[in-house]
């Protein structure tokens, strides 16, 4: 018996050590820091420690990018549960030095740089007291819950903050390896991973390299400017369709997918909230009452306008605009650039479509008489010239009453009120074309 659970004992921790050993995470953080790398850090996170890895390693080498990215993924690191490491292989620039500075423990290989985080525009040139001073708190608040020197995290932002023996007071801060470990900002110096695993006790632990997903990419790929500015087009275009066409077809069915990838998109990476989307469908319910319930156009209309556009403007921007300032010049260049190009298509739509080939294909082009043997199942010809009244507005089209019967009417492009006065111009078959009579 006792030989039977010595043998059970060992196959047990055998098996163990083979597939229950400890996992260590590596993520990589490279290139620009943008919305789409949030939820790929979060989802790795949420991985680590849902299966008890030991240690989430994040190998950085970036000059920076958002601010608000990198603001989500400094707080998703500091809230995990395990050991972080930050493992800058290169650089840790701008949004990758705080990105680093929220991670337990800052590893560095020789020759690699950490600092230089001041905000800056698109251009590089640095941008308002205002922005700084967040940045300076984001920087020292985290280096202070790390336990590292608040004052040199500080002075990665302000060249006005002088440590003594490192810079005077007319340079950010960016360390070296060296300096970083002198001034106790990194932990260790190492010259790869093998190297950082050993020092860390993780070498035997087996190396997880989760990349990203096929949903984190689309959602990258749809979040593109040009992508989401086509979206916005596509979006626009069919609602306009939609509502000039009776009944509801491919137009309108593609706007919802193109807007509801859009803000779909937007809503995962944080850039828009529910506000916004609410915003924008209070615009488009504005604008079919003002189009379909009211007549001419007026508040209703103009402020239906005004708020998808709105919508579609706050979505572009984020969480954080303020700390972002090209942000908001981008966005309008982006909207601007997507409700021009939406208007000219629209005037190409007006224009262009009737007398292209493709719509020829939709239409008789060749007229069939009563005398050749060709009879409907009701003719008007009785109306031709008649006069009567609009029962409904006519957008164009819609329902008059003549010679005290119902029927249904259309215009020739424009709208008419409800109870105005109409006169029959012409008949095309089942169609019966009518048109205002002015007042005398």
């Amino acid at each position: 018996m006792k030989t039977l659970t010595a043998v059970l004992f060992f196959l047990i921790a055998s098996f163990s050590q083979i597939y229950g050993q400890g996992k260590t995470y590596v993520v990589n953080i490279e290139g620009t820091i943008d919305p789409g790398l949030s939820p790929y850090v979060s989802r790795i996170i949420t991985e680590a420690e849902a299966n008890s890895a030991s240690a989430l390693i994040f190998k950085i080498n970036t000059f920076g990018g958002r601010v608000d990215a990198a603001t989500q993924i400094k707080d998703a690191i500091i809230n995990s549960k395990i050991q972080t490491i930050a493992f800058i292989d290169k650089r840790a620039i701008s949004a990758g030095a705080l990105i680093a500075l929220s991670c337990n423990k800052i590893a560095m290989v020789p020759g690699a740089s950490i600092g230089a985080a001041t905000v800056v525009d698109q251009q590089g040139q640095k941008q308002s007291e205002k922005y700084q001073s967040y940045m300076r708190s984001e920087m020292r608040s985290t280096a202070e819950r790390t336990g590292r020197r608040a004052d040199i995290a500080e002075g990665m932002v302000d060249e006005k903050v002088i440590i003594e023996g490192l810079v005077d007071s007319t340079k950010l801060i960016t360390l070296t390896s060296l300096e970083a470990r002198k001034f106790g900002i990194a932990d260790t110096i190492v010259n790869n991973l093998d190297e950082l695993l050993a020092a860390y006790d993780l070498k035997n632990l087996r190396i997880e390299r989760p990349g990203t997903n096929w949903a984190e990419d689309f959602v990258r790929f749809i979040n593109n400017p040009i992508i989401s500015s086509l979206l916005i087009m596509v979006g626009l275009i069919g609602l306009f369709v939609e509502i000039k066409t009776p009944g509801w077809g491919i137009a309108g069915t593609a706007a919802l997918i193109a807007l509801g990838l859009f803000f779909g998109t937007s809503y995962i990476l944080k850039l828009a909230s529910i506000i916004e989307i609410l915003i924008f469908i209070a615009g488009v319910v504005l604008l079919l009452v003002e189009i379909f319930v009211i007549p001419g156009f007026g508040v209703a209309g103009i402020s239906g306008i005004v708020l998808i556009i709105a919508g579609l403007f706050l979505s572009l921007l984020g969480e954080f605009p303020t700390l972002n300032p090209g942000l908001i010049r981008i966005a309008i260049i982006q909207l601007a650039g997507s409700l021009l190009m939406t208007f000219l298509a629209i005037l190409a739509l007006l224009k262009i479509l009737p007398k292209s080939t493709t719509f020829n294909k939709l239409v008789l082009k060749e007229e069939e008489y009563a005398e050749a043997g060709f009879t409907s199942s009701k003719t008007f010809k009785q109306f031709n010239g008649m006069e009567g009244m609009a029962l409904t507005v006519l957008r164009p089209a819609g329902t008059a009453v003549i010679n005290d019967e119902r029927i249904d009417v259309i215009t020739e492009g424009n709208f008419i009120d409800k109870g105005k006065k109409i006169k029959v111009i012409r008949i095309e078959g089942s169609k019966i074309f009518v048109r205002e009579i002015e007042n005398e």
